[in-house]
């Protein structure tokens, strides 16, 4: 887990025990393994089964789910929290991720979500040789009101800057 979820993320989710709690886009489940360890129950989904294949070495009893961000696999008011770190810089739209989470939240549910201010698309090296992955940027205050928009109710606004500019966004909102 990096400093940045460890110092910033996990602030917001400090008692989890027995919540359940999807997190979107968990890769390698860094903040998936953290929130069952502190006793809640994880639902970890990402689009990448490779990546949901580590993680399963990782902890047993994280639920995992291959699926898209904008298409949920999962029923209605689910869920306690939604989690999205780092995920939003990958879609051009963020609406219908936040739609999806909005209805696998329970009424007072959160959604918990960073949006990183990533000037250029990451390079990944692949056996197939190095890939960009695709990446959007993202104004906080159209996040914001995107959010609003939908019926969320925004609780927390967190900007974490590095000098004089932002590196991330982090969203607290209710539904």
């Amino acid at each position: 887990m990096n400093s940045f979820e460890q110092g910033k993320v996990l602030t917001y989710l400090q008692d989890v025990a027995g919540k359940k709690v999807l997190d979107v886009g968990a890769g390698t489940g860094r903040l998936s393994v953290e929130l069952s360890r502190r006793g809640a129950l994880v639902t970890a989904l990402d689009v990448s089964s490779e990546m949901l294949k580590v993680l399963a070495k990782k902890n047993k009893y994280i639920e995992l789910a291959i699926g898209d961000a904008e298409y949920l696999p999962f029923g209605n008011e689910v869920f306690d929290y939604v989690i999205a770190t780092f995920l939003i810089v990958h879609l051009r739209d963020p609406k219908q991720f936040f739609d999806e989470a909005y209805r696998v939240l329970k009424d007072g549910g959160r959604l918990i979500v960073t949006n990183i201010n990533q000037a250029e698309a990451p390079e990944v090296e692949t056996d197939a040789g190095p890939i960009k992955i695709e990446s959007f940027y993202h104004r906080p205050e159209a996040v914001m009101k995107k959010l609003e928009e939908l019926a969320y109710t925004i609780e927390k606004e967190d900007m974490v800057f590095e000098g004089d500019v932002w590196v991330n966004q982090i969203l607290v909102a209710k539904k």
